[in-house]
């Protein structure tokens, strides 16, 4: 008896292994899944501009990443507001009291990106809006308006073809300097409620079908993932959203990730991710007692573990991890 409607996935229309270098953009979901990513050792730059949602906005973060220009104290994106300097372009994770900290956390992110585009294999997208705002003073549309009176900016839904022309823009900007990278797009599965319920799904709408002109203009470098589709048809349930019943809940991300994994990972990287996990479990084990001869024999059969795993694959960085277990085990 088959009691949920089930999403088709693109199984292993493209593998995504622990030498991929990826770089992720975009909603929370890009979080989610970056996060389970940098956990298992891939090598994944999540959100170098911080959370962004709409289009406009990542394709903008995505050229910029490219060109590599770096931000100064007269860039056109800098704004002071409470006492605080904020990036129009960037997440309020990057806002700072000093207008030189600000910079210097928004060009080392910026630079760390560039720096890794041309290796680029995978580019993970994630529109989570197709509603902007922009800012009156110059018309240019903002990534997070960071608790900005509300007069000083316009509000709009992007159509189609906007999406469509500067996505593809952009995409052409990227293949120009790493040609055989894939474009992963997702639509976030987190509901804009803000916007209203009608209206949430008319945003959603117009991304999805965005992001199918763009797949069939780019067929060789584009990939769909069905994250919104899953959430919305798999696991159609308020038991698998956050108390806010907005965002996924854990188990949700979790279950959305296993797809993921059906998807892009042959049986050698599930193999070592189970591997990974297994270690991360177990440096995460707070004992009764961490001086017993018992959770000495652990941890040294833990760094045992991790020496193997990196015997088979020296590409992979442990050092915090031994780090740790030598901290124990030299107590």
């Amino acid at each position: 008896m088959q009691l949920s409607t089930v999403v088709e996935l693109p199984i292993k229309k493209h593998a995504i292994t622990h030498k991929s270098n990826l770089l992720l953009l975009g909603s929370c979901f890009s979080n989610n899944i970056g996060t389970k990513l940098v956990e298992r050792k891939f090598v994944a730059d999540v959100n170098p501009f911080g959370i962004l949602y709409n289009p406009i906005s990542i394709a903008t973060a995505l050229n910029r990443i490219i060109d590599g220009t770096p931000f100064d104290e007269n860039s056109m994106e800098l704004q002071y507001h409470q006492e605080r300097w904020h990036s129009m372009l960037h997440h309020g994770d990057f806002s700072h009291a000093e207008c030189s900290q600000m910079l210097s956390m928004v060009n080392n992110r910026l630079m760390s990106a560039h720096d890794g585009i041309e290796h680029c294999d995978v580019v993970m997208i994630t529109f989570g809006t197709a509603y902007v705002y922009r800012r009156l003073s110059d018309n240019i549309v903002v990534g997070n308006c960071h608790k900005m009176p509300a007069n000083m900016f316009s509000r709009e839904l992007l159509n189609v073809a906007t999406i469509v022309d500067t996505m593809h823009s952009t995409m052409e900007h990227l293949l120009s300097v790493a040609p055989k990278a894939k474009v992963l797009f997702t639509v976030s599965p987190i509901r804009h409620l803000r916007d209203g319920a009608h209206d949430n799904q008319i945003s959603k709408s117009t991304l999805l079908i965005a992001i199918d002109e763009l797949c069939r203009h780019f067929p060789q470098n584009t990939i769909y993932f069905p994250a919104y589709e899953i959430m919305l048809d798999e696991l159609r349930d308020y038991r698998f959203y956050a108390d806010d019943m907005l965002h996924p809940s854990s188990l949700a991300v979790e279950y959305i990730w296993e797809c993921f994994g059906r998807c892009f990972f042959d049986n050698a990287t599930e193999a070592l991710n189970r591997d990974i996990e297994t270690i991360n479990r177990a440096l995460l084990h707070r004992p009764f007692d961490d001086s017993s001869k018992a959770y000495i024999g652990f941890i040294k059969d833990t760094k045992c573990k991790i020496e193997k795993i990196i015997e088979k694959n020296p590409h992979l960085d442990f050092d915090k991890e031994i780090s740790k277990c030598n901290t124990i085990l030299n107590r």
